[in-house]
C-alpha cells in the first residue's frame, strides 16, 4: 500500500462524506478557530461520548468564560456543568476539566505537555485524547484510533488486530506519515454515516468492490 493507494482512499471517503452532507468535524474547527492545546485538550475531553454538535457549543460556551487552567479554577464546578450541558457525563468531565487545569499548573506551569507520555499522565486522559491533542493541538503526527479507526481498518484488511492499541500499532507499520493526523476524524465520519457498526452502507461506499469486508455479516 503506497502512498497513491492512501491518497485515493483518504480522497473518496471524503467525497463520499461530503455526499452525505457532513461538513468538518467540531475538534478539527476548534483547532482551526485558535491552534490552542489547551482549547484543544479541554475539547476532546468533551467530545467523549457527545454528539459533534454538542462538543462544539459546549466547548464554545465554556471557552468563552475560561480559555486557560488559571481561568477554568476561577469558575465553580457548577459554572463549568452549566457551560457544557448537554455533554455526556457533564457532571463528572466538570471535574476532570479543574483536575486537568490544576494539574497542569502544578506541574508544567500551565502549559499543556506534548508528550503522549506526560499528556497520559494528567486526570481523564487515555491515548485517544492525548493523540488528537498532539495532532490538533500540536500539529505532531500521532495516529489515534478509536472504535471507528479499529473497525474500519481490519474490514479493509489494512490490518488483522484485536484492539485499538494493536491497531495503533500495525498502521504506523503500514501508512505514511503525512496521513496520521487526518485519519481519526475522517474514519469517525465515515464510520458513523457509511460503515457503521451494524449492517453497514456498502452500496454507499466507493471502495465497495475492492474492500475484503472483514466481519461483515449484513450490508446495506
Amino acid at each position: 500500500m503506497d502512498e497513491t493507494y492512501w491518497e485515493e482512499i483518504f480522497s473518496s471517503f471524503r467525497k463520499a462524506i461530503e455526499h452525505e452532507g457532513r461538513t468538518l468535524p467540531s475538534l478539527s474547527l476548534i483547532a482551526e478557530e485558535k491552534q490552542d492545546p489547551f482549547r484543544v485538550l479541554i475539547a476532546t475531553i468533551l467530545s467523549l461520548r457527545t454528539k459533534d454538535d454538542v462538543t462544539l457549543s459546549s466547548s464554545r460556551r465554556l471557552f468563552a468564560l475560561a480559555d486557560t487552567p488559571e481561568a477554568m479554577l476561577g469558575l465553580s464546578t457548577d459554572e463549568i456543568e452549566r457551560a457544557i450541558y448537554p455533554a455526556g457525563f457533564y457532571k463528572t468531565k466538570a471535574k476532570t476539566l479543574q483536575s486537568i487545569s490544576r494539574e497542569l499548573l502544578a506541574s508544567y506551569g500551565g502549559e499543556v505537555p506534548s508528550t503522549s507520555e506526560a499528556l497520559m499522565k494528567l486526570p481523564g486522559v487515555g491515548i485517544k485524547t492525548a493523540n488528537l491533542t498532539l495532532n490538533l493541538g500540536f500539529g505532531i503526527e500521532a495516529i489515534c484510533v478509536d472504535c471507528h479507526v479499529h473497525k474500519i481498518a481490519n474490514r479493509m484488511g489494512w490490518v488483522e488486530t484485536k484492539t485499538p492499541e494493536r491497531t495503533e500499532i500495525a498502521l504506523q507499520g503500514v501508512m505514511p506519515r503525512r496521513f496520521w493526523i487526518p485519519l481519526n476524524e475522517l474514519l469517525v465520519i465515515y464510520g458513523q454515516l457509511i460503515c457503521t457498526s451494524v449492517s453497514p452502507w456498502c452500496s454507499k461506499c466507493p471502495q465497495q468492490q475492492s474492500c475484503p469486508k472483514h466481519g461483515v455479516s449484513r450490508s446495506r
